[in-house]
């Protein structure tokens, strides 16, 4: 029985390509002309995984939620993205096919299976290079910065691409085109990124072994989030061996914020697609120096004069757990609480406010909470260790004065 094809790939073959499990022999070409447009025939298939992450997001309580704002954002950059080739093949294949033409060294076949898997390698490690410099470089950060802009993270997120980043993204390839042939090259692009929707989930947690060898959820999650753990980590494309082979490798811990570290609070398209540009030209005439002016450009967006090349993570603001905002909750409602009691100067007044300074205490000394200035951090500790000694001897005298009462 043949199978069933959905614009002319078979259902089984749309499924592969999603997880880059295409063979050689099925996706070898002899020209660029013969290559099959993976990524608009993909539509149907993200599609149906967009939904099916819908309902199991439904049925699972702490399912991923997809806001509908945001995903019409998420999909108005997708189409944007997409405009520039309805007018002209893509800039990294028109430059790849230029070197390819004047400036090859050798020519490798293109129906071999080793020139086949060189592509598979070359263009993966060629990505993580490129999605690297995306953010150490500001100017290019400019561009990259709109696929992070989303604080949700789902299948809706990966079609949140930059109209602009392929100008940047073609040089990362060339090398390549010294000796593999361009309708190799087609292939492998295409793959690339049709391989990294799908990890846009929370629904799947952990893949065992394959976490050491593959780009999963898990690690991609991690990419996208602002909690300083995650920053400038897990860069790859299919392969995680690249982040663990350069050090920018950190697997998933803490539960991850997502977005921005400032973050941009729009859903307007061309906002989100072009404020960063404005900005990066606002700061360069406003830095003091030639030297200055180059390093936003072409230094990292945290970086700042006096600061390291990628910034200092201390600048990043701090994200808050879920146990900081439940115990400063509980704090700020237990303080409330002690100062009614001490308008009204009820007897167990003092027993609230001990409560309070000894919340107060191990919630600086464990960490949850730190005084704007940190030379305060002594003695404004050493102040509510006194007052807590003094409201405990007030406990104590009451107790006391009780039993006194009750004798």
């Amino acid at each position: 029985m043949a199978q069933v094809e959905v614009n002319n790939v078979t259902v089984s073959q749309g499924v592969r390509m999603l997880f880059s499990l295409m063979t050689p022999n099925e996706s070898s070409f002899a020209t660029v002309q013969e290559v099959p447009t993976y990524v608009s025939q993909a539509t149907p298939y993200f599609t149906g995984l967009i939904l099916l992450e819908i309902v199991l997001g439904w049925l699972k309580t702490d399912g991923p939620r997809i806001k509908i704002n945001d995903f019409i954002t998420s999909l108005s950059a997708g189409m944007m993205s997409r405009l520039p080739q309805l007018m002209m093949r893509s800039l990294e294949l028109s430059s790849y096919i230029y070197v390819w033409n004047n400036f090859r060294l050798l020519e490798l076949p293109w129906d071999s299976a080793w020139t086949w898997w060189l592509a598979f390698f070359g263009v993966d490690m060629g990505y993580y290079w490129f999605h690297r410099f995306a953010h150490e470089l500001n100017i290019l950060w400019a561009a990259h910065q709109v696929h992070h802009s989303s604080e949700y993270y789902n299948l809706s997120t990966a079609l949140r691409q930059s109209v602009t980043v392929q100008f940047s993204s073609w040089a990362f390839y060339l090398p390549l085109a010294l000796a593999v042939p361009p309708s190799v090259f087609a292939v492998h692009i295409q793959l690339n990124l049709l391989y990294q929707f799908w990890i846009h989930t929370e629904l799947v947690k952990d893949l065992g072994p394959l976490e050491w060898i593959l780009n999963t959820p898990s690690h991609h999650r991690v990419h996208h989030g602002r909690n300083p753990y995650c920053i400038d980590k897990n860069y790859a494309g299919i392969l995680i061996i690249w982040d663990r082979m350069f050090g920018t490798f950190a697997p998933e811990s803490d539960q991850v914020v997502y977005g921005l570290t400032y973050p941009i609070s729009t859903f307007e398209i061309w906002t989100v697609e072009f404020l960063y540009y404005p900005y990066l030209w606002q700061r360069f005439w406003e830095a003091e120096g030639i030297s200055n002016k180059l390093s936003v450009i072409f230094k990292g967006p945290g970086w700042t004069p006096g600061k390291p090349r990628l910034g200092d993570i201390a600048d990043i603001p701090q994200i808050l757990s879920e146990m900081t905002v439940l115990l400063l909750t509980a704090y700020v409602l237990l303080s409330l609480t002690s100062l009614g009691f001490l308008i009204d100067q009820r007897a167990n007044a003092a027993e609230m406010e001990m409560l309070r300074c000894v919340l107060i205490m191990a919630l600086q000394r464990f960490g949850y909470i730190k005084p704007l200035v940190p030379l305060l951090a002594f003695p404004i500790e050493a102040f509510v260790l006194i007052s807590a000694v003094y409201w405990s001897l007030q406990c104590v005298n009451q107790r006391i004065n009780r039993m006194k009462k009750q004798n």
